[in-house]
């Protein structure tokens, strides 16, 4: 393949002679052959694939069966369990030894990858680091529990009860959201097949799978989860819906857990809220200098309305929050109401609606106009009687924050015309509408940088940029330590800011189509999504496969 010259080879041969290595640590200790190259010679040979980043798990699996001290020594990390075999990556797949080793150990056909020592050692690591004291194994310490489900009658609510309080579920529950917090997650997926159960966790928006317990367990991890939201165990045919705070390493995290019938049983929700991770500060939330600018300008205004737009997970209720926190001073008297009340803010008054009691969105903004705010926050705008006295609240000296469900800034106007909101109500009372979507952010540790392509150049309108500036870099995900192999850490903002004014006003007492507007925007100079996408890649903060993701939704 041309990484290595005869007379590299003849040098390594003659140390080969005198060392009990083998000769692939041979070529490396002697500094002949880089560990890629190695990696991609023995993928050749053997005609198999090398690990990817996204391969290694986030913790250890038949930990019960496979001692970690002979995982390090012999560099091997076993990857997933296949129904039909066990997948395992290895430094070096010649090991025959180490290979029988871990066949006999598994009593299972093993199928091996390629992989470099180094990224071996650091998930190694890693998912040791994660593991720590937790079961050996899932089947291991609950093999007894698995049993007494199995021959328990499915009615039979008290019995179910009193296995989900005891330790090992609890440990088990706890387990599954410790890691959920070690991996960053903001959800956590548990849903039950007809012969396995699937733990997924959402870090930086994009699921992953990670290994799960026996599917038998399925009853007592529901259960102890409705437990700890104080949901009703007995209800297996209707959705449910709790809260709870739980103290896990040391900090009070907020879950918010959703439960619904499928045809295998109640899947659930987690949702994980880690107040103290969350910074309400623009710079932070990666808006860029002149729409912070005029984002600040917008909601510093005496009256009006501001709109956040975006779908489910677009940190707009973030963006609303760090709006509260710059305009929380005490001349001002600042009202929200929320469903649900996501993050405390001191010298703000919180409310949440609560549809058993009839506090919905309406009739709380109804009693708070009577509060006397200058601020209102209002969590989603999502009917006319919503919509209706929320403009009523503008148009009488407040200033009032909300967010609606639409996938640009001027989509938000036609979201409301469809409400039933009069076009004159809108030109009369709306500020601004503020669009935002959230990438993945790259790891600077480990990010590299490379020269697109002339079609892709073309393709983002990049061409008269190549011609003034000279090359032009991206930069790609590639995995290390310190992202837990992924290339990405984090998540940041990519933003478009509809400022109205008199064009934009006019067009929409006419009613003209959503593009229409949007093209009146880009010509008074806002800047699109995909533009701020842009700057972002160009700077090294993204990749551009995050923007094609972004763009797809857009």
């Amino acid at each position: 393949m041309g990484f290595l010259s005869r007379e590299g080879c003849e040098r390594a041969e003659k140390a080969y002679t005198q060392l009990d290595e083998p000769f692939g640590k041979v070529l490396q200790g002697l500094g002949l052959v880089s560990e890629d190259h190695y990696a991609q010679a023995l993928a050749k040979i053997l005609h198999i694939p090398i690990a990817e980043s996204g391969d290694y798990p986030a913790y250890l699996l038949f930990s019960d069966k496979i001692p970690y001290s002979f995982l390090r020594t012999a560099q091997i990390m076993i990857l997933s369990d296949q129904p039909e075999y066990v997948e395992i990556v290895m430094a070096d797949p010649g090991d025959e030894f180490s290979l029988e080793a871990m066949k006999l150990a598994l009593e299972r056909p093993v199928k091996c990858k390629v992989g470099l020592p180094r990224d071996i050692e650091a998930a190694l690591e890693r998912a040791h680091e994660n593991t720590g004291d937790a079961p050996d194994s899932y089947a291991g310490i609950l093999e007894d529990m698995t049993a007494d489900l199995e021959n328990m009658a499915g009615d039979d609510v008290k019995r179910l009860k009193d296995i989900a309080s005891e330790a090992p579920v609890i440990k088990l529950v706890n387990r599954i959201i410790s890691m959920a917090l070690n991996e960053r997650a903001s959800d956590i997926h548990i849903e039950p097949y007809e012969n396995k159960l699937v733990v997924r966790y959402r870090v930086d928006g994009v699921l992953r799978e990670v290994p799960a317990p026996p599917a038998a367990l399925i009853p007592a991890i529901i259960s102890r989860i409705k437990i700890m939201a104080n949901l009703n165990i007995a209800e297996r045919r209707l959705s449910q819906d709790g809260r709870v705070s739980v103290q896990l390493q040391g900090k009070l995290i907020d879950l918010r857990v959703s439960i619904l019938p499928s045809l295998y049983g109640e899947s659930a929700v987690i949702r994980i809220l880690e107040t103290t991770a969350v910074e309400l500060d623009f710079s932070s939330l990666g808006m860029a200098a002149d729409v912070h600018g005029a984002f600040i300008n917008l909601i510093s205004r005496r009256h009006g309305m501001l709109l956040v737009t975006g779908p489910t997970g677009s940190g707009k209720t973030t963006s609303l929050y760090s709006a509260l926190k710059q305009l929380n001073e005490p001349q001002r008297k600042i009202i929200t109401v929320e469903d649900p009340v996501e993050y405390q803010l001191d010298g703000i008054t919180q409310v949440q609606v609560n549809a058993a009691i009839d506090m919905s969105f309406a009739n709380v903004l109804r009693s708070i106009v009577r509060q006397d705010p200058d601020v209102i926050m209002i969590g989603e705008m999502r009917d006319l009687e919503t919509a209706e006295i929320a403009i009523q609240s503008a148009l009488t000296g407040h200033v009032v924050l909300s967010t609606l469900h639409t996938n640009d800034a001027a989509g938000a106007i036609t979201r409301l015309l469809d409400m039933g909101v009069e076009d004159y109500l809108i030109t009369s009372t709306v500020n601004g509408i503020l669009a935002q979507r959230l990438v993945r952010t790259l790891c600077q540790e480990c990010r590299q940088a490379y020269t697109p392509s002339e079609q892709l150049i073309k393709r983002f309108g990049l061409s008269r940029r190549a011609r003034e500036e000279g090359d032009i870099k991206f930069y790609k995900a590639v995995g290390c330590k310190t992202c837990g192999t992924q290339g990405y850490s984090g998540r940041m903002g990519i933003y478009e800011l509809l400022v109205f004014d008199d064009n934009i006003r006019e067009l929409v007492l006419k009613r003209v189509p959503t593009n229409k507007i949007f093209e009146a925007a880009c010509k008074a100079g806002m800047k699109t999504m995909v533009e701020d996408a842009l700057e972002k890649a160009l700077s090294g903060l993204t990749t551009i496969e995050e923007i094609q993701r972004i763009t797809r939704e857009h």
